[in-house]
């Protein structure tokens, strides 16, 4: 067996995060301003008059459902940590280590660490791995890329110095365009392939990318969600986007939803299979437990439980059905096995 260049205590992290096979097929619900903006539009209030017991509850009956067919959950430390203790044995648990959102008075959504926590914290707390949020554009002025920089270098050392995991989770986008837009699907595929090349430098210490899909998923020809729109991208244009991003990452990476549907996540997971993308699973959030809020909101607890029972279950089996093609993530750090 090759020589593992990950130090042991990485190592043993990335092992509780990911299956039998070394594919990383986790489950994620850390959002707060998005799951209370999901309250809210169910619940018919404003998102600052959710109850905070709502959110916790939630996230309890997500983890502990949905859990057993999961490598692993991310959570985050304000709300779900009562939910990381109801999360099945065998599932390893990631923690965000980000404030939610951004200041928008300020520009470059500037990345905040979470009052209070560390790294160190964390782990204490019983992580397997840390999850930092980050807001990226290539062509964001200089002075705020290069704080974006100096912040990601600082969580990658504070990572290394407690031998944990670093995940690092890039969201696109581009100043003063509509990230759901046609413009912003143009520049896509350059943003997410910017983002990539840069934080796989080794100073940033990332263990695992975690980024969204070179393409507009809504906006690609075949899609479940194209509808009558005119597509922007062909099956095979998509295809060759999936692969020169794929090509340009030197640390493993998994995808996120982006808050697709759950049907076409599965058909972007089908785009990257047929283009044998090296990528290495999945971190996937409201395209499998979304709909379960306004069931919350109108039936309660019991009415959630079985729904997620349902079509919970039923999302993330989907989704992981096609993670066959998925390369462990040791292959990106010279091993042969994931022992």
């Amino acid at each position: 067996m090759m020589t593992s260049t990950v130090p042991t205590g990485k190592e043993k992290g990335l092992q509780q995060l990911a299956d039998s096979r070394g594919v990383i097929a986790a489950l994620a619900i850390d959002q707060r301003s998005a799951l209370r903006a999901l309250f809210a539009r169910a619940m018919n209030v404003d998102s600052g008059k959710v109850p905070q017991d709502k959110l916790i509850q939630f996230k309890e009956a997500v983890s502990s459902v949905l859990t057993p067919y999961a490598s692993s959950i991310l959570l985050d430390p304000e709300y779900g940590l009562p939910a990381a203790k109801r999360r099945a044995k065998t599932s390893g648990l990631l923690l965000a280590y980000e404030e939610s959102g951004y200041d928008k008075n300020v520009l470059g959504r500037l990345p905040r660490r979470l009052k209070g926590w560390s790294a160190h914290r964390l782990a204490e707390a019983g992580a397997n791995g840390v999850k930092l949020l980050l807001y990226y554009s290539n062509v964001s002025p200089a002075e705020i890329n290069t704080a974006k920089y100096q912040f990601v270098q600082s969580v990658g050392a504070e990572c290394a110095a407690c031998d944990i995991p670093f995940f690092l989770e890039l969201v696109s986008y581009r100043e003063g365009l509509d990230e759901k837009g046609d413009e912003f699907a143009r520049v896509k595929p350059e943003v997410v392939s910017a983002g990539i090349v840069e934080f796989s430098e080794p100073q940033y210490r990332v263990d695992v990318l975690k980024v969204g899909m070179p393409v507009n998923l809504n906006l690609v020809q075949g899609s479940p969600t194209l509808g009558a729109a005119e597509f922007l991208h062909t099956r095979e244009d998509a295809k060759l986007h999936f692969c020169r991003a794929a090509e340009l990452s030197r640390v493993p990476f998994i995808y996120l939803s982006e808050g697709v549907s759950n049907a076409t996540f599965q058909y972007g997971l089908e785009l990257a299979s047929e283009a044998r993308v090296k990528f290495s699973g999945v971190l996937c959030g409201r395209a499998t437990w979304k709909d379960g809020v306004p069931v919350f909101v109108d039936g309660g607890i019991g009415a959630l439980e079985d729904w997620l029972a349902e079509r919970g279950i039923e999302n993330i089996q989907n989704v992981h059905k096609r993670l066959g093609s998925a390369t462990p993530w040791f292959t990106f750090h010279g091993q042969s096995t994931g022992a």
